[in-house]
């Protein structure tokens, strides 16, 4: 999982691959959150993401199978003590803002609880993973800071894309995944751990009830 150090695109310019870095990364969640209806907002992501997915296809020295590397190297430890952190500031996070709500799913809806564990990783969790860790990294390689600055830039730009909530709380908490979620893949080199630690937080936050905040129907613009 190299980072690229020339433009990635067989035939995209330097230009061009920023013109697609700032559509995906910045354009497209700011129109998203400012301009289109709440019941819009998903078909278009689906749309954005189905791009950034075939970029991902036709970036230069990008091969599928290179994301299964390393898929037996995971930090288990890590994943834990990432799990349990989360467990705690979501549970601490529910019970100061909305604790009426604890656990509201799995108290009424048990059935559509099971659906959300079982889907999440393979409709959500690997389809982001796939735009804001391998395509970024490997397509946009070149467009980057160092190491560790880029990995603050996809965090930012990760929590950006969920602009549309307008909710602090849905910020500061995928800023603060995407910096793990980009850590277990650009610094450990794996894929399979980012997409097993994100889906982990997507089970803990709906489970609890902070799907509430990650719900296009709650969406209210500050404007």
């Amino acid at each position: 999982m190299e980072r690229a150090d020339l433009p990635a695109g067989r035939d995209a310019s330097r230009m061009q691959l920023w013109a697609e870095f700032l559509a995906l990364y910045i354009v497209a969640p700011v129109a998203v959150a400012i301009v289109l209806p709440a019941q819009a907002m998903f078909p278009v992501l689906f749309a954005v993401t189905a791009c950034g997915i075939a970029l991902l296809h036709l970036t230069e020295g990008f091969a599928w199978h290179d994301l299964s590397r390393n898929r037996r190297a995971i930090d288990w430890p890590a994943v834990a003590a990432f799990s349990g952190l989360t467990l705690a500031v979501s549970l601490a996070v529910m019970l100061a803002t909305r604790p009426e709500a604890l656990l509201f799913l799995p108290r009424h809806q048990p059935l559509l609880t099971l659906m959300i564990l079982l889907l999440y990783p393979v409709l959500s969790a690997l389809p982001q993973e796939l735009v804001f860790r391998p395509l970024f990294f490997r397509r946009y390689g070149a467009l980057l800071p160092g190491p560790k600055r880029a990995i603050v830039l996809n965090a930012a730009l990760f929590s950006l894309a969920h602009l549309m909530y307008w909710s602090w709380i849905v910020a500061a908490m995928t800023f603060a995944g995407g910096l793990v979620f980009a850590w277990a893949y650009e610094a450990r080199r794996s894929f399979a751990m980012a997409v097993l630690m994100h889906s982990i937080a997507g089970a803990i936050l709906f489970t609890l009830g902070l799907g509430i905040y990650f719900y296009s129907g709650n969406v209210v613009r500050p404007f």
